[in-house]
């Protein structure tokens, strides 16, 4: 049940807040009170106790609250616009990207991009990007040079579960690792 929450919490916080009815501020909030009761308009069983539940147990970390516990909102993946307030970070100088066999043709050609999202999104070790990449198939660890990649001018910031995001990760910055 949990897991169907959580998949939910993902679908409204980042990606479609209007299929119930819901409206997220310029920085992806959701006030709280509104979300429950636009829940329990679609018939979906959610208070406040389980909300807090669902995401203090996310393993991923997917979602914050602020700090009045008054609105949550998701730690990055959206697609939708919000600014998160995120500072440009200077990164470690190596990040991972985990990613299915099928992609790597066209990421070792292209680089990694964005698609719909607003950020790529990098992990710390690869322990975490393989995690990450092995959710659809066998997975393969790329490599980013990113302290390279910040001496050259691209900007990192680092969303507050941790994963670092970043607008391009252009192919010369990536090393086949596994």
């Amino acid at each position: 049940m949990r897991k169907t929450y959580g998949k939910f919490l993902t679908l409204v916080l980042r990606h479609k807040p209007e299929t119930i009815g819901l409206i997220l501020d310029p920085q992806g909030w959701a006030d709280i009170e509104s979300l429950l009761s636009e829940c329990r308009k679609k018939g979906l069983e959610l208070d406040r106790v389980k909300l807090f539940r669902i995401i203090e147990d996310d393993n991923k970390q997917r979602f914050q609250f602020s700090l009045e516990w008054l609105k949550v909102r998701a730690c990055q993946g959206h697609t939708i616009p919000v600014d998160l307030e995120l500072e440009p970070t200077v990164p470690p100088d190596r990040l991972y990207h985990g990613t299915t066999e099928r992609f790597l043709p066209s990421i070792l050609k292209r680089g990694l991009v964005k698609g719909r999202r607003l950020y790529v999104h990098l992990s710390p070790d690869t322990e975490t990007a393989r995690k990450v990449g092995s959710r659809r198939g066998p997975v393969s660890i790329l490599e980013v040079r990113s302290g390279e990649m910040h001496q050259n001018g691209y900007r990192f910031y680092q969303a507050a579960n941790g994963v670092w995001l970043t607008e391009h990760v252009p192919a010369r910055y990536l090393k086949f690792k596994a």
